[in-house]
């Protein structure tokens, strides 16, 4: 009897500390309070689309060939941190949006958090900033998310560079994306492991191979401050269980761009098989693999990534 009364003690402890933690999470992540941790803040601009404001980084002249470069899963501008500048060096107009749900753009609960929705605000802020076509380059999820601009937005499309990019629902495997995908649970338990910065440092050593070196507590930081509050936790949740990435794999085939596929051999996350099935059915795409590189090469290996995605683009 007295173990079962400790048992529920243990239980009642247990539930009270979780819901604490939840209520305490902020709402939203805050500009102006974090804009000090902010990789290139001088850089940042807010636009209204579709009457939600969305956060992107702008660098390069007006008038020089706009790239746009779009982050992956549960991530920000920050992927682009080590190429942006660089990028415009080159003589490019760099464009890099915080997806909606995602860094320091809105994160409204009526979104519907997909691939093609996704898809269309880039689409949407092409046309507030005036733009008719662009370079379209997508790391990991948002490779997805460029590859889909390209097959319903083709005429907005130059040129398409995918990095490492998602091609199917088999990241929905992995543990963590099952447990943000369970009801209820999921609800409960992923706002405690995407808030948590050991968690967070854990995960990137894993995707950055063996460059974790280039971690510092201020990337980490930066990283961490949107993926503490609970509309982000919303966003992630709901891109999870909306994933669809099947239509890549499925019709990757109907992409006519000229196409750059960058890869790292030892990718974690999407492993190289996905690239070199991307290479074979898009015609004339071009396959880069890095060596000794994870998931993130614009982050692990920065200067060669830059004069390769330079070169196909110039």
């Amino acid at each position: 009897m007295k173990k079962r009364y400790l048992i529920g003690a243990l239980s009642g402890i247990a539930t009270a500390a979780v819901v604490t933690k939840l209520l305490a999470r902020p709402r939203d992540v805050d500009w102006e309070k974090n804009r000090e941790i902010v990789f290139h803040a001088g850089y940042s601009r807010f636009s209204e689309v579709d009457g939600v404001r969305v956060h992107y980084q702008e660098a390069g002249h007006s008038s020089w060939p706009p790239m746009i470069l779009i982050h992956g899963f549960a991530s920000s501008t920050l992927v682009w941190s080590k190429v942006f500048l660089e990028l415009a060096t080159k003589g490019f107009r760099v464009i890099a949006p915080d997806l909606l749900g995602y860094g320091y753009s809105a994160k409204p609960r009526d979104f519907d958090y997909t691939i093609a929705a996704q898809a269309r605000m880039v689409d949407r802020l092409l046309d507030k900033l005036g733009l008719d076509v662009a370079i379209i380059v997508g790391s990991s999820y948002g490779g997805a998310v460029a590859a889909t601009i390209a097959l319903d937005y083709p005429e907005r499309v130059e040129r398409l560079v995918l990095v490492g990019a998602v091609t199917n629902n088999e990241p929905t495997k992995y543990l963590l994306m099952r447990l943000f995908s369970s009801p209820l649970i999921g609800d409960i338990l992923s706002p405690l492991l995407l808030g948590s910065r050991r968690l967070l440092k854990r995960r990137m050593k894993r995707v950055y191979d063996r460059h974790s070196w280039v971690l510092d507590d201020h990337r980490v930081e930066a990283r961490h401050q949107p993926l503490r509050t609970a509309a982000t936790h919303r966003a992630i949740i709901r891109t999870v269980r909306r994933w669809d990435a099947d239509r890549i794999q499925r019709e990757a085939h109907l992409i006519t761009q000229p196409t750059l596929l960058l890869w790292g051999d030892n990718d974690p996350e999407v492993p190289l098989r996905y690239g070199e099935q991307l290479r074979d059915a898009i015609r004339d795409a071009r396959l880069i693999v890095f060596r000794d590189c994870g998931h993130l090469p614009h982050e692990e290996v920065p200067q060669s990534f830059t004069e390769v995605v330079s070169h196909f683009c110039s």
